[in-house]
């Protein structure tokens, strides 16, 4: 049975509207240099996430978990390119409809042709020619975009993975705040504190937090991009250095390069609270100072504990540095721990619940060194 004329032009219309969808999710997604993501790859996104989390959660062993998560981001790059190009596909295969003989397998055969370069079905007429070098055009730029964007991808993760790894022998594996410090100032055995190298660090972590919150926010799958190692993540890693910063200002602001960690805590909350929205994860515009932590007075205490075995230069009280250190976390515990959780990263300390409820790990030590004489 012939369909009619006017049916056949709707879905031509609708294969249009579907090939513009297509071409303004390549252009937000790969072009656009801002935090734009359209429908489509929200869509994608979501659906790779849940699928993963679902497959997720039946591992209860971490390090096996992480394995199969460093798939994630891969798979929801090749699930954008298959989404716009079986966007674009139906679409052309709709608009060549009413242009063709033979009906909707024709169009079927000439689009699928056009789309991905075969050039085995040539429909004859000037407007199915017009369609089909669109559709050769099409296809070949969505390729040649994400093929050409790959080389950025991975240079930001480059970028990033280098200092997170510079960071391990510091804040140890996984990162944790206290074992910044204390490392820090223990200078592996060596008698001397190198609490002096803590400005540069904080300078360093600030520029470095800027250039995650503009790379991962313009091409959100770098944030599910997971570190080579199971138990490192940039995510960690940052928390790591903002709860180092928090500390050094609440327990001993004597020695703490006072805006050196200060800017890198201002720099640290924008990431994350940058990236966390990004993500779709509501966050307030500036934290409320009165909602408080979750961290409790006793965690703090162990931290304290463990910066007074390595005779670190403590210069206030806990109890009246807790008020202080409160005040400093409240600034970006919220979008941290959401981040962190969101992205399944691995559950060190002071980084918040996850949703596997996996063991905290606290952060691998090597045995002590000993002082030159």
């Amino acid at each position: 049975m012939e369909v009619p004329v006017g049916a056949r032009s709707a879905a031509a219309v609708v294969g249009a509207v579907l090939v513009l969808i297509a071409g303004i999710s390549v252009v937000e997604t790969l072009i656009v240099p801002r935090a734009v993501s359209s429908w489509l790859t929200r869509s994608v996104d979501r659906i790779v996430t849940a699928i993963f989390r679902v497959v997720g959660r039946r591992i209860t062993d971490y390090p096996r978990r992480d394995r199969l998560l460093a798939a994630q981001a891969p798979a929801i790059l090749l699930a954008q390119l298959a989404a716009w190009l079986g966007l674009s596909f139906v679409g052309y295969w709709l608009l060549l409809w009413p242009f063709v003989h033979g009906g909707i397998t024709s169009a079927f055969t000439s689009a699928g042709s056009s789309l991905f370069t075969l050039g085995f079905a040539e429909p004859p007429g000037a407007a199915p020619g017009v369609i089909v070098f669109a559709a050769a055009a099409t296809g070949l730029a969505i390729v040649t975009l994400q093929i050409a964007y790959l080389p950025t991808l991975y240079a930001a993760f480059n970028r990033r993975e280098t200092e997170v790894a510079l960071l391990n022998a510091r804040a140890g594996v996984p990162s944790w705040g206290p074992e910044l410090l204390s490392r820090t100032h223990y200078a592996l055995g060596s008698g001397v504190s190198t609490l002096n190298t803590l400005p540069d660090l904080y300078e360093r972590w600030e520029r470095w937090a800027a250039d995650i919150a503009e790379s991962h926010t313009t091409y959100l799958p770098l944030v599910r991009f997971r570190s080579p190692r199971p138990l490192s993540s940039w995510v960690t890693a940052l928390l790591a250095v903002l709860d180092s910063a928090a500390l050094l200002l609440a327990l001993s602001p004597n020695v703490a390069p006072v805006v050196p960690a200060r800017l890198c805590l201002r720099g640290g909350f924008l990431c994350f609270n940058q990236i966390a929205r990004a993500m779709g994860i509501t966050m307030p515009e500036e934290p409320d100072p009165k909602a408080g932590i979750s961290l409790t007075y006793q965690e703090f205490l162990d931290a304290v504990d463990r910066l007074r075995k390595v005779d670190f230069p403590i210069g206030r009280d806990p109890a009246e540095a807790w008020v202080d250190f409160v005040g400093w976390r409240v600034n970006y515990e919220q979008a941290a721990y959401a981040v962190a959780y969101a992205v399944d990263a691995v559950p060190a300390l002071w980084s918040g619940p996850r949703r596997c409820p996996d063991k905290v790990i606290a952060p691998i030590r090597p045995a002590l060194g000993r002082p030159p004489k």
